[in-house]
């Protein structure tokens, strides 16, 4: 046996733990580094992020999951639907775009405020929203979309260089993209968080189309307007900002949970559908424009998806009020856009107020639960906040009553609200308690006409259905009913006066 060379042993074990080492030091980098990726991923499942997508002008009774004869396809909304819960006795505070806003975000009726967004921000200083209560519980907080709440200094603007004080940044917003009113509103330019994108310096006149309302159709009015400002584009650029943000979220702050509040433009005037959705639907310019808006809650959706999110956030789909639609376009096109609902738009009646929502929380609301209690959308805020075991202070959310019970049992009997105050256009009052509804005159009180009736000798003065019986309202009960009208209209103006119920 011939002599070892321990030096040559040495150097190859020496070299051996060197490599292993370095192996080692390797592989504790590598876990180290992603480490905090993996983290990212994981968001408190007591904090799920919130998506509320809101829909304007859309009515009850056009996605096909609340009005099966629908002549308009609404696939996404459906399967939402499908995967989550409908709530068929859904209302708006307002049956127009403002107030209706103001209502969802600060849980209070409308009615209690008086300000105008046209001369200063609709929302009081200091007001709690929905961002901003979800921003103190650590929420990235985005809005994308129609703001329509106005800003300090009115809408009229001398310098667009300055700051738009009063929006959705200082109302708890880390974020915001989009536009200061409706699409047939002037002026009309873009908004980053608090800043005018590229200023309304050039002008567009009145546009209509044929065959159609004023109020109707592409539709808008004569004002200022930014460069290169393309109604039609609206719609497509909200939705890949949408896809975008969130895309954004999860790389960036994907360990935090995210409010995304998307208040589309449409189907508002103008019906502008892109040359992919003409033709699709059979409800006209219309329909074919709620089909675009489908395929917008669709891409948000797949996003969601794509980005394995899903089984963590908590989808709520609506709209603001209810569509223009008149008795003349049902005939037309066979195509009920409030469904059985009475009234549209701007009206007291139901077709104004009573809305689409649904509602998606996998592993926490039931799949395909159906639910008949009442809600508003005041109730958003409550509602949040119990899920987030959030005390809500005496000056926020007076309005506002949880229906967290129903998203996890939908057929519980015991309701969650059993009083309702909607406004319409005209600022008329209408009152629910249980299936009773009151309103206080005759007419439509906003677009259908006649907005207002003057009562005859020993006829009604106002309007009492028992909806549960008469969806339609088409039987006015007050001379029937006068204790029932008296008790209502006491207790409507005990609601006005109080200013914390």
């Amino acid at each position: 046996m011939g002599k070892v060379n321990w030096k040559s042993v040495f150097d190859t074990w020496s070299m051996s733990v060197i490599i292993r080492l370095l192996r080692l030091l390797l592989l504790v980098l590598l876990c180290t580094s992603s480490w905090p990726v993996l983290m990212a991923q994981e968001v408190d499942s007591d904090r799920p992020h919130i998506v509320l997508i809101m829909a304007d002008d859309m009515g009850y009774g056009d996605p096909r999951c609340f009005n099966p004869d629908s002549r308009i396809p609404t696939p996404n909304i459906d399967r939402l639907a499908r995967q989550g819960m409908l709530f068929t006795d859904a209302h708006s505070p307002a049956s127009v775009c403002v107030p209706t806003r103001y209502g969802l975000l600060t849980g209070r009726y409308p009615f209690r405020s008086e300000r105008s967004e046209q001369v200063e921000s609709r929302i009081e200083p200091g007001r709690m929203t929905l961002a901003s209560m979800l921003a103190k519980q650590g929420y990235v907080t985005a809005c994308l979309g129609k703001w329509h709440q106005g800003f300090d200094g009115g809408k009229v603007r001398q310098d667009y260089e300055l700051p738009l004080a009063g929006g959705p940044v200082d109302r708890g917003f880390d974020y915001f993209y989009g536009l200061p009113a409706s699409l047939d509103i002037p002026p009309y330019y873009w908004i980053e968080n608090d800043h005018c994108v590229a200023a309304p310096t050039e002008t567009i006149e009145d546009n209509f189309s044929d065959g159609w309302t004023r109020i109707q159709g592409a539709f808008w009015r004569a004002g200022n307007i930014a460069p290169q400002f393309r109604h039609v584009d609206v719609l497509p650029q909200l939705r890949q900002r949408a896809v975008d943000y969130l895309k954004q979220h999860q790389k960036n702050n994907s360990e935090k949970p995210l409010f995304l509040y998307l208040p589309l433009p449409a189907p508002h005037t103008p019906w502008l559908p892109t040359r992919r959705y003409q033709g699709k639907s059979r409800a006209g310019e219309y329909g074919d424009f709620t089909f675009q808006v489908d395929s917008v809650v669709g891409e948000v959706l797949k996003t969601i998806k794509e980005l394995e999110m899903y089984d963590n956030t908590l989808v709520i789909f609506t709209s603001d009020n209810g569509p223009v639609w008149y008795p003349a376009d049902v005939e037309k096109f066979d195509h009920r856009s409030t469904g059985a609902l009475r009234g549209m738009k701007g009206d007291a009646w139901e077709g104004g107020h009573r809305m689409p929502f649904v509602v998606r929380w996998p592993g926490n609301v039931r799949a395909g639960g159906r639910c008949p209690q009442m809600i508003c959308h005041t109730d958003l805020m409550a509602t949040l906040a119990e899920l987030l075991e959030i005390e809500l202070p005496e000056n926020a959310g007076e309005d506002s009553l949880s229906f967290l019970p129903l998203l996890k049992d939908p057929e519980r009997s015991e309701p969650t609200r059993t009083t309702l105050v909607t406004q319409s256009s005209g600022r008329v009052l209408a009152l629910r308690d249980g299936n009773w509804k009151l309103i206080p005159q005759l007419g439509s009180g906003g677009f259908t006409k006649p907005r207002r009736e003057e009562p005859v000798a020993n006829g009604p003065k106002g309007q009492l259905y028992r909806l549960d019986l008469d969806l339609s309202e088409s039987t006015n009960l007050w001379l029937d009913e006068r204790k029932q009208v008296a008790r209502m209209t006491k207790l409507l103006q005990e609601i006005k006066a109080s200013s914390n119920p």
